[in-house]
This record gives structure tokens, sequence and C-alpha cells, in this order.
């Protein structure tokens, strides 16, 4: 019942709010990315975030550092806040908590298969997993010849089983089959994430529908963009649109027999939320989509801790939480390789 969450919500939610809205007040200011960007070499990265919340997990970690090793450590402080939270959670805030990590265990599936598709070491594979993805029998995923082997042996005993009937096809797996498996897959993930929100109904239901309607809405416009020149066909491509968000159903449409990214900006320009992400670019290009996408997914995922009582928060703070450590990671790259003078290009400010 929407504007009653206040009387029963802090039996069981109240504590995990609270930390979570702790959690929230260490994530980076514009002044902590500022003293990032001026940083010299990984070892002065390591000295500024030794008095942050990620200190404890670099501390023992020797020089010379890479890259790749301050991202795993940010990440598993990400993963052990998760952890804490899931096991203090009852339900439905458990239940809720677990359909986050459904789009990494997609991705991990994804990245499994095309790896020993290259003939990639299985092992190799399973480290560049992210933590919150993985699951018993994700190392077996290297077995699989098709779909259908796929689901039999591996998949049919994760959360991910219900998600697959619609991709249950006996044609072998290459590139652009697994490109197909992962964007219905997350359809799929998608409709019933949304769909449980609903159910919780409340501020839970008002919030949850706006970040999953936007993240719709743009994986329909980054598989638009990214079949443009493909054998893709029309229909193949609306099939990998969400059945729900702003741009449903007319604007799937439209965006189903777009052919080039000008054709993708007047489809969109129609939606005024969507209308001040493409102002920000020039036309023809598409380079800078992603980070603006990213920006505006900061500035409603902020937006949901403006609002008491309800699950958002705990989506809103692990997106929020993975673009810091997608920051982290750019302006690390950045040093390391000496190329100062990009560093701000792909860096989204969260507060």
């Amino acid at each position: 019942m929407y504007g009653f969450e206040a009387m029963t919500f802090n039996i069981h939610g109240g504590y995990l709010e609270a930390i979570v809205r702790g959690h929230r007040a260490g994530l980076f200011t514009a002044a902590d990315y500022n003293n990032l960007c001026q940083c010299e070499t990984l070892d002065d990265i390591k000295m500024h975030l030794s008095a942050t919340e990620y200190g404890p997990y670099l501390q023992n970690e020797p020089s010379p550092l890479h890259t790749t090793t301050i991202v795993e450590k940010c990440t598993l402080k990400l993963v052990d806040e998760y952890k804490h939270m899931l096991c203090q959670a009852t339900e439905p805030l458990s239940t809720f908590l677990e359909y986050i990590t459904y789009g990494h265990m997609i991705d991990n599936v994804v990245l499994i298969v095309t790896g020993t598709l290259h003939e990639r070491d299985v092992q190799e594979l399973l480290e560049k997993c992210h933590p919150l993805g993985m699951f018993d029998s994700i190392a077996t995923l290297a077995v699989a010849q098709n779909m259908r082997e796929l689901y039999r042996l591996v998949l049919v005993d994760t959360p991910l089983a219900p998600y697959f009937s619609e991709c249950i096809t006996s044609e072998d797996l290459d590139d652009m089959n697994i490109e197909i498996m992962r964007n219905t897959l997350y359809k799929a993930y998608l409709e019933d994430f949304y769909k449980f929100c609903q159910k919780l109904g409340g501020a839970t239901a008002e919030i949850m529908s706006d970040l999953l309607a936007f993240e719709a809405d743009r994986r329909a416009v980054n598989i638009t963009i990214n079949s443009i020149g493909t054998e893709l066909t029309r229909d193949d491509r609306r099939k990998l649109y969400s059945n729900f968000g702003l741009l449903y159903p007319y604007g799937h449409e439209e965006l189903a027999v777009c052919e080039d990214i000008d054709q993708v900006r007047g489809a969109m320009e129609k939606y005024p939320p969507y209308q001040s992400i493409f102002s920000k670019l020039s036309y023809g290009e598409s380079q800078m989509l992603d980070k603006a996408f990213y920006e505006e997914e900061v500035k409603r995922l902020c937006l949901a801790f403006e609002q008491q009582f309800h699950y958002g928060v705990f989506f809103a703070y692990m997106r929020l939480r993975e673009q810091e450590i997608r920051n982290l990671m750019w302006i690390s790259e950045c040093v390391a390789q000496n190329q100062k003078s990009r560093v701000h290009d792909s860096v989204v400010f969260i507060f």
C-alpha cells in the first residue's frame, strides 16, 4: 500500500537501510576524483585510497601495483558489503538483493562461453568473472556445444533457468548467437525483476520501475546501434527489446527500422528525458553516448536516496559503487599508460 510503508518497513528493513545509507556516505565526491586525477603513479592512487574505505583492502598490496589489482580489491569490498547485507536480509528483501546479481551471472555465462569458443583457458576466464555472478557449476559451462546443452548440463539448476526458455535452440554457439543469447537473457531478467518490483508495490515499485525502465531503454538503444550493419533482421531486433519502459511500444517500432545513428537520434528525441542525452552529442557521434547514459543513470540513482522506506536504495547503491569502480579503473589506466590528458573523458562524477 503506497504511503503506508513507514508503519512496518523498519521492522525488517530499517537496520539494512541505515547500513546502505551509511555505505553511500563513503562514495567518492568530486574533490576525491580531482585528487585522484592529479596522481602521477598507481602508488599515488593507492596512497590516496588508503584514506578511504578501500584502504584496508589495498594496504598489503606490494609495489608495483597493477590496475587489475586495484579494481579487484575495490570489487572485493563491494562483494563483502553485499554479502553482509544478504546475510542480514529477510524476505522479500533477500530475493530483491539476489535479483541484483543475476545481471552479473548472465555476463559471466557469456564470458565463459565466448572464451571457450575462442579456446581460452577456463581458469583464466574464471578469474575474469565478476564475483557477484559466480555460481557452483560455472566452470562446467566450457563443455557445452549449443544452447540446449548449456541449459541441460549447467544452467537448469541456477536462478537463470527460467530465462533460458526463449533461447534454447540446437544451433551451434558462435559470436552472433552468443550475443543474441545475452540480450534475450537480459530481456527476460529485466522483465522478471520489473514484475517482482511491481508485486512489492509502494515506493519500491515506483522507484524501481523508473530505474529498470531506464535500463531497458538504454539496452534497446545499444542493441539498435550495435546491430546496424549486421545480419540481424528488424524482427529479430524487435524481439530483443524489453516489453516495458518509456520507449515501449512505439519507440521500439521506430528503433527496429533504424539504419544509422542519426535515425536512432531522431527516434529518441521524441522522448524528453532522452532528448537531453542526445543533445550532448554531435550528429553521427556514438562514442560519448555511453558516458551520457551513465551520467543520466547516476542522476536517477542518487534521487532514489531522497525517499525513505523502499528497497530501491540497495539497487542504487550497488550501481553507484560499480560506477565508482569503473571510474577508478579508467583513472588508473590513464595514469598507468601516461595518458593523463584523457583522464576526464570517461569519469562520471557521482556527487
